[in-house]
């Protein structure tokens, strides 16, 4: 058995992609998604993975940093990054790792490089910290983290520059955001735009340049508000789903030990999808 530990997970598509997989490689396996509401419930959930029979799970929002002292131990990544999003079971050890970073890197470098990129990112979550550390390995030049809490923001800023040398700062979040002058890349971090509510996330989009690289980590629906509103200003877009199948790709290899077919993953996210629950995701 794998999953997933977060909330909310319902909207989700993970779990019918991870099966339609596992079913397509013969493996008898299944891929079950847990709403864990508070700490205690995720201290509970860890610690049934060994007696249960699991061979990993994934971790979502919004327990990616507090599930990282209920493990045995973590991988380089987590202690660069500070949140993990998956666990394996390894020798009766619960170990966490972070990929989530690896997957919009590579889901970007399909659409663009990003050396020299000047990267601002809404939100700093577990997911959003991961994904900054990452890109600034990954070679681009500067990042501004746009947060609501000052210490949030600040603390991955600091992370990021420790981690990774590259200048890295906090933007308040208030009122229409705007972009610094040579923004050419703007990512959502956050949960705005996800099923069923869609909300939109408030941009000032006289600051947007057209060519600005519009990034969201919302799998559901796949053309966000957010993205539909970038894609209308002649910004090129890179969605969260095509994130989704790059990290889901490694996780899978890492459990199963069977190399991931990215055609297969595209398949059966596509149909877990189904149509867009949203009137702006239509494609």
């Amino acid at each position: 058995m794998t999953g997933m530990l977060g909330h909310p997970v319902a909207e989700n598509p993970i779990d019918r992609m991870f099966d339609a997989v596992y079913s397509h490689h013969g493996l008898h396996w299944q891929f079950w998604k847990n709403d864990i509401a508070n700490e205690a419930d995720l201290a509970c959930a860890i610690a049934a993975l060994r007696p249960l029979g699991y061979r990993g799970m994934c971790i979502t929002v919004p327990w990616k940093v507090a599930v990282i002292p209920l493990l045995d131990a973590v991988d380089e990544d987590v202690r660069a990054i500070g949140a993990a999003n998956y666990t394996t079971i390894e020798d009766g050890r619960v170990i966490g790792h972070n990929n989530d970073g690896k997957g919009v890197v590579k889901a970007i470098k399909k659409v663009a490089p990003l050396q020299g990129q000047r990267v601002v990112m809404l939100g700093a979550g577990g997911a959003g910290r991961a994904m900054a550390v990452e890109i600034a390995w990954a070679g681009a030049a500067h990042l501004t983290l746009v947060t609501r809490r000052e210490e949030q923001g600040c603390e991955v800023a600091a992370r990021v520059r420790d981690a990774t040398g590259v200048p890295c700062e906090w933007q308040q979040w208030s009122g229409p955001i705007r972009l610094p002058k040579g923004t050419t890349v703007l990512m959502n971090a956050t949960h705005l735009g996800c099923a069923p509510h869609c909300e939109e996330v408030p941009i000032d989009w006289d600051t947007v340049a057209p060519g600005c690289l519009a990034v969201d980590v919302i799998t559901n629906p796949r053309l966000t508000p957010f993205l539909v509103a970038a894609k209308t200003r002649g910004c090129p877009v890179v969605d969260g789903v095509e994130m989704l199948v790059q990290l889901a790709m490694q996780i899978f290899t890492q459990w199963t030990g069977v190399p991931a077919e990215e055609a297969v993953f595209q398949r059966a996210v596509a149909e877990a999808l189904g149509e867009g629950s949203c009137s702006s995701s239509s494609r």
